[in-house]
């Protein structure tokens, strides 16, 4: 059988200057947000060191928990919702809106569903507690209803710049009553760290991560104060990062923070396995032309399966105007099935591991979120460093980086800034998306979609 041949470095770069002409091999060097240069070939030459980072175990005989999203404010259609969910693929559902701090309405918008097989996760908000004791309510209690309340005042607060009352009440109360939860329900997920509101407000992921490991550490903290052990505090917390389009940074965004996690939790005492829940993100999806979107959503989720999420979740490809309806909701959920059932993209463990590039992007994405993660510590925690306007700033940094690459050309949104459809056809939503309130305390971290500005323009 024949062989390719193998080039040196040095061939190789000789090849590439031929094949260049007249510009610059530097010109194949690309840097991110985070200034970290990624480089035209990786190989032994520049290799770091091989990266092992798997999801720890399957999720009911499946390579990953397929979760969906069910937004809203009518009891009975989000039943429904849930139902045809359930039956037709997703292992667990998230819930948001009016109906889940409401303890009757959340019964019937879950009527029909076993909590003991289906887990329930939560996204209240600033009404964690309050939907936290409706899910309660309808758990009647029961210690093998698997339930994610996923208590997540933080996010909340950066994303509202302040809060509705002292926000050291509401960490505290937050504490006190996952404290109890967690004797009630001893495999329950308590609270959920999560990067995803710095990463829509523009964050490099570096930011990202950070934000997310300072959260969780607080949660931590927390929930030791109120009486729990470091280990099930540990144990407790979801962490929570946005995977996008672009699969391989998703990817080894998601290997990365596995590893800080190992790090935290060794820090605490207690070598735990990280829980890792990875949403699409919202921040590149496009209102006018959503089409594409559902091109965007399949890549983020490829990259949350391949990067090794226990949780994934992906959006309706219609979310940018408005709440999805059942057909994009069938899509959300389907293309999630296609990787794991058609595609098997989890039927290895850590794919990625063992690509010179993936693995070098893992550790340094790993060394630049630890680098932020301090910076952020060194403040007083995130919430010192939200108050005292010291993410912000930086986050804004990043943000303009990554607008400028899209502004000048680098970088391009397909459907956006090239291939535009003239005559789009219109996708329907099931209803408008409501405003988050703010409050003026600080500066809020305020959700930026990509496109926004070049839709706004093409008007």
């Amino acid at each position: 059988m024949s062989q390719f041949p193998v080039p040196s470095p040095l061939e190789w770069r000789d090849a590439a200057v031929k094949a260049l002409k007249d510009r610059p091999l530097e010109g194949l060097v690309h840097l991110d947000a985070d200034q970290l240069a990624t480089k035209p070939l990786y190989g032994l030459a520049n290799a770091s060191g091989a990266v092992f980072a798997p999801r720890p175990s399957d999720s009911q005989g499946r390579s990953w928990d397929l979760r969906t999203i069910n937004e809203g404010g009518d009891a009975a259609a989000m039943n429904k919702a849930v139902l045809t969910d359930l039956e037709n693929g997703a292992a667990s559902v998230l819930l948001s809106g009016p109906v889940v701090t409401d303890a009757g309405a959340l019964a019937a918008a879950l009527e029909g569903v076993a909590l003991e097989l289906a887990p329930v996760a939560l996204d209240a908000g600033f009404d964690g507690v309050k939907a936290g004791e409706a899910l309660d309510a309808v758990a009647k209690a029961s210690p093998r209803a698997k339930l994610s309340f996923q208590l997540d005042p933080i996010s909340a607060y950066a994303r509202s710049g302040g809060s509705p009352e002292d926000f050291a009440k509401i960490v505290s109360e937050a504490g006190q009553k996952a404290a109890g939860w967690s004797n009630t329900y001893p495999e329950a997920r308590l609270f959920l760290a999560s990067g995803q509101v710095a990463h829509e407000a523009g964050a490099s992921i570096g930011q990202e991560l950070a934000f997310a490991l300072s959260s969780a550490v607080l949660y931590v903290k927390v929930l030791v104060s109120a009486g729990v052990s470091t280990e099930k505090a540990l144990a407790s917390v979801t962490l929570g990062v946005a995977v996008d389009q672009q699969y391989f940074d998703s990817l080894a965004k998601i290997r990365a923070l596995r590893i800080l996690w190992s790090n935290v939790s060794k820090a605490f005492g207690h070598e735990v396995q990280a829980q890792i829940e990875a949403r699409s993100s919202r921040r590149m999806l496009s209102s006018r032309d959503p089409w594409p979107n559902m091109l965007r959503l399949t890549a983020a989720g490829f990259a949350g399966s391949v990067g090794g999420a226990d949780v994934v979740v992906l959006d309706g490809f219609t979310r940018a105007a408005g709440l999805p309806d059942d057909f994009a909701r069938r899509q959300a959920r389907n293309t999630q099935l296609i990787l794991m059932e058609e595609s098997n993209l989890g039927r290895v463990d850590d794919p990625a591991s063992g690509s010179w590039y993936l693995d070098a992007r893992t550790r340094e994405l790993a060394e630049a979120a630890w680098a932020e993660f301090q910076a952020i510590e060194a403040e007083g925690g995130v919430i010192a460093a939200l108050e005292g306007h010291v993410i912000q700033p930086r986050i804004t940094r990043a943000r303009e980086f990554a607008e400028k690459a899209y502004q000048n050309g680098a970088a391009q949104i397909v459907g956006v800034t090239k291939f535009v459809d003239p005559d789009v056809r219109e996708a329907p939503v099931a209803a408008e998306v409501t405003d988050v309130a703010t409050y003026g305390a600080f500066e809020p971290l305020v959700p930026v979609r990509i496109a926004a500005a070049f839709e706004e323009a093409a008007k």
